[in-house]
């Protein structure tokens, strides 16, 4: 019987994980490396060895609704998106109303993670850690992995010809931190992530020129979403994921094209992604094409190869004089402390995780991996609704299917990100379907057909509004007395931050989508009640 569970990383994934095991009655020790909690929203001046860094300036790309804790709002007064140092504030807020730090020993790495030779029977774990030179090594009945995926860099220097005689310097991202050295430089950023568009749009109003090299574009979205509303909360719906899986694919994705030319013609600029009807997640940033109009920032093809002092690229154009290049080429996973690494990487050395989770080939389903997850929801709601999944999985009120049939699950599931993102192994995954796939599982997805019966303005509100984290506290295990009024005043949460100057509005429009919402529910009902 699953009773004391060791968790690497007091990240939010860790957090999280912390707060589900004491709801489930558990005894969770965590382990963290550093001196405090955050993980990657932790910034230290420079970067520190198995830590993800961050830069001075980053902000988040999911608004304070779709990405709280979902029994843990934000305060009204926090912004929509907020500075690295809010969140933090935010996420000290959350562990100490939970009371969660005395369950985690600081200043601790974990240098090892085993089966015990009686795995087979125990499904036990010998975790071995190291504090002030001193190691220990203590018994565990359930494993989990919260290390994040921001950690060990991924720097394909050997993919960039002459880079070794490149008499400038180079660097990954994960280094920088803030602008002031760069003051008056040329500097070549390659990688058009949301690293790569934030240092490239900073550095833009210090260094002389900034080049932003693109093997592949990407689409290009600002935080601003219509109306001045959060892109999210318009976006990261139930109502919007069920048009896309139900409109044929050529419409969708025609619609989906359309959607993210909206702002800007992104084959204007350069960026046009190559597969453009690929949802690979987009690029995050308000200022990127006012810095290209600008000419501060110029759209460069990949680089074909490096001289001494300049960059050549793929079109043939040449940079002379290029002072610094900045690698935003991404991360890798992976977990030094497996002393088994074939037990997360069971395919190809390749990872594969039943739900996202689980290593489906463990003879005792006591190990978790929290947070190894990307889409366009944010990571806390995710984890939080992984990590409960998982202490339902401990604890055997969740049964999993057999070894093949997860195999197969997980095989589908590739197959449906080959489709969606134009590769297979990518952590990428929707959103919506992701949540409510766990959901179910658990007996936490709202029931909708008895929501519309009984709560139709929340039933409303839920369907087509925001996909936000207090829906999956409705209801079932962990259910939040508080999740109802939470979905109904986010709304008011979300304009109080911005509307800090009060204009009343002397035209009234009765908004298209209330009266959409009104001619689609009689359908709605039909449907749910043909098929549930």
């Amino acid at each position: 019987m699953v009773q004391r569970v060791a968790i690497i990383g007091a990240g939010v994934s860790g957090l999280a994980s912390i707060k589900c095991c004491l709801d489930e009655g558990l005894e969770p020790t965590c382990f963290e490396r550093s001196d405090d909690i955050g993980g990657l929203w932790k910034f230290t001046e420079c970067a520190e060895e198995g830590r993800a860094s961050i830069y001075r300036s980053v902000f988040t790309n999911s608004c304070k609704e779709m990405m709280c804790f979902p029994d843990f709002p934000f305060p009204d007064d926090f912004p929509n998106y907020m500075h690295n140092s809010k969140l933090q504030e935010y996420i000290r807020m959350y562990a100490k109303h939970f009371a969660l730090l005395r369950y985690i020993k600081f200043k601790t790495m974990v240098s090892s993670i085993k089966k015990r030779p009686d795995f087979r029977v125990t499904g036990q774990w010998d975790v071995i850690t190291k504090q002030d030179g001193k190691e220990e090594s203590a018994v565990f009945d359930a494993v989990m992995v919260c290390s994040g995926h921001h950690v060990y860099p991924n720097f394909p220097a050997d993919f960039f010809p002459g880079l070794k005689k490149f008499k400038g310097s180079y660097f990954h991202s994960r280094d920088y931190k803030e602008p002031e050295k760069f003051k008056g430089k040329r500097v070549l950023v390659i990688g058009l992530g949301n690293s790569g568009s934030d240092i490239a749009v900073e550095l833009s109003h210090t260094a002389s020129q900034v080049y932003l090299s693109s093997r592949s574009g990407s689409w290009v979205m600002s935080r601003v979403w219509d109306k001045g509303y959060p892109w999210d909360m318009l976006t990261v719906t139930r109502f919007e994921t069920f048009l896309r899986d139900t409109l044929p694919t050529s419409v969708s994705d025609w619609l989906y094209v359309r959607r993210m030319n909206t702002w800007f013609k992104h084959e204007n600029y350069g960026l046009m992604p190559l597969n453009r009807t690929s949802r690979k997640e987009p690029v995050f940033n308000d200022d990127l094409p006012s810095r290209i109009t600008c000419g501060t920032v110029v759209v460069k093809p990949n680089v074909k190869e490096f001289t001494e002092t300049s960059a050549i690229f793929q079109d043939g154009t040449v940079q002379e004089n290029v002072d610094f290049v900045i690698f935003a080429t991404g991360y890798s996973y992976s977990y030094p402390f497996m002393e088994d690494n074939a037990i997360i990487k069971c395919r190809d050395n390749e990872v594969t995780l039943y739900k996202g989770i689980l290593p489906p080939r463990l003879e005792k389903p006591t190990m978790a991996v929290i947070g190894l997850v990307q889409s366009l929801g944010a990571i806390i709601p995710t984890s939080d609704l992984q990590a409960r999944w998982a202490t339902r999985v401990f604890k055997g009120l969740y049964k999993l299917p057999p070894v093949n049939d997860m195999m197969e699950d997980i095989d589908e599931k590739m197959g449906k990100k080959l489709k969606w993102y134009g590769q297979s192994n990518t952590l990428q995954t929707d959103y919506v379907s992701y949540m409510d796939e766990l959901a179910s599982a658990i007996g936490v997805k709202p029931n909708f057909p008895l929501l519309f019966l009984t709560d139709p303005r929340l039933a409303l509100e839920v369907y087509f509004g925001p996909c936000s984290p207090y829906q999956f506290r409705l209801t079932g295990p962990g259910k939040w007395d508080g999740a109802r009024n939470a979905i109904l005043t986010q709304w008011d949460r979300t304009l109080k931050a911005t509307k800090t100057r009060v204009v009343h509005d002397s035209q009234k429009h009765f908004p298209f989508l209330n009266l959409l919402r009104i001619l689609a529910l009689p359908l709605l009902l039909a449907v749910f009640l043909m098929f549930n």
